[in-house]
């Protein structure tokens, strides 16, 4: 059964379910700034592979574009999103209402798994092939699902990121089903043992899925971190991380 949505108002009519997409920004842009005069304020539901949403203030205009994913979600919550990003354009803290409630609605299963098929479809992966430079990663993938898996782990798309990312170091993709590592590890210079870690770290995200419970969303779990303490030269790869 899908997590309820639980909505709460602090005023039975802070949301009008009447309202066109602009005058709800209108109404919440006074209620955030009840001193200056209302912009002109376009709303736009774009084709989005995720729920992103992004707002600006360009020559006067504010320009606010959704996923369209989100175009028939309940008025509270779109009510929601509209103060967390007219917030931050002006720097305002968001209070925990409205972030709170729209943390839920992504979260309720339905949601969840219709975002992922829309990602699988919308979404564009760049996989380059395990085959690096230097290291090939499906070698690296076999022998840590041999070593730390009973060799039971259905391999993955794996590849390298475009780019040697110091910010980005290894990320699974569950959308299409991809360990991306960055290249910065396809060096004789990188010890092995750093991209044996950060390959095990990404495995371990296909062992763990992502914990969903109510607003809240928590990626390592006390599983996840649990496991990855196995990893038995784990202070030498972290040692070898900071000297990237």
């Amino acid at each position: 059964m899908d997590e309820p949505l639980e909505l709460g108002f602090t005023n039975p009519q802070s949301s009008l379910f009447f309202e066109t997409p602009e005058e709800m920004y209108a109404r919440v842009f006074r209620e955030i700034k009840p001193r200056a005069p209302v912009p002109c304020i376009q709303v736009r539901f774009r084709r989005f592979a995720s729920a992103n949403s992004s707002i600006r203030l360009r020559n006067g205009v504010i320009q606010v574009k959704i996923s369209d994913l989100l175009e028939g979600a309940p008025a509270p919550v779109l009510e929601a999103l509209a103060h967390i990003l007219l917030r931050k354009l002006f720097r305002q803290p968001v209070p925990r209402i409205y972030s709170h409630r729209y943390r839920l609605y992504l979260n309720r299963r339905d949601v969840r798994r219709q975002l992922h098929l829309v990602r699988q479809i919308r979404g564009r992966k760049f996989v380059s092939g395990p085959q690096g430079r230097y290291y090939n990663l499906n070698e690296i993938f076999e022998e840590l699902n041999a070593r730390f898996f009973a060799g039971l782990m259905a391999q993955p798309l794996l590849g390298w990121s475009r780019r040697p990312s110091r910010t980005k170091l290894g990320h699974f993709d569950p959308a299409h089903n991809a360990i991306i590592v960055s290249r910065l590890f396809d060096s004789p210079a990188v010890p092995r043992v750093a991209l044996e870690y950060v390959m095990f770290h990404e495995m371990l995200h296909l062992r763990y899925p992502v914990d969903h419970n109510g607003s809240r969303r928590r990626v390592h779990t006390r599983e996840f971190q649990e496991a990855e303490r196995n990893f038995p030269a784990l202070k030498e790869a972290r040692e070898a991380l900071k000297r990237l």
